[in-house]
């Protein structure tokens, strides 16, 4: 059994909390970053200002992050935001807890 590398599903939203952005990366830290820094001007969370993390979860595989993230994009809003308040539930940034 080959084992891969890892991976993490997370959930960015703008300063209102208007517009979520559901992603998959196996290096989160620099993925975050670069929404923050409009590092891709062109894509959709630099379209809805999406910099903010609010959501975040790893997992051994990345296979099984791409499966969230397609099952979370499935889901309804409503479903996302239960995600959300269940891990965080005032919506804070959640990027530098990532380097705690």
């Amino acid at each position: 059994m080959r084992i891969g590398k890892g991976g993490c599903v997370y959930i960015m939203t703008n300063v209102n909390h208007t517009v979520l952005y559901t992603g998959v990366s196996s290096d989160l830290e620099s993925r975050v970053w670069e929404h923050k820094n409009h590092q891709h001007p062109k894509s959709f969370s630099a379209k809805y200002r999406c910099h903010k993390l609010v959501y975040f979860y790893f997992f051994i595989h990345i296979e099984e992050a791409i499966d969230e993230e397609k099952r979370i994009k499935g889901g309804s809003r409503k479903a996302k935001e239960k995600l959300i308040n269940a891990l965080n539930p005032e919506w804070l940034d959640l990027y530098e807890s990532l380097f705690d």
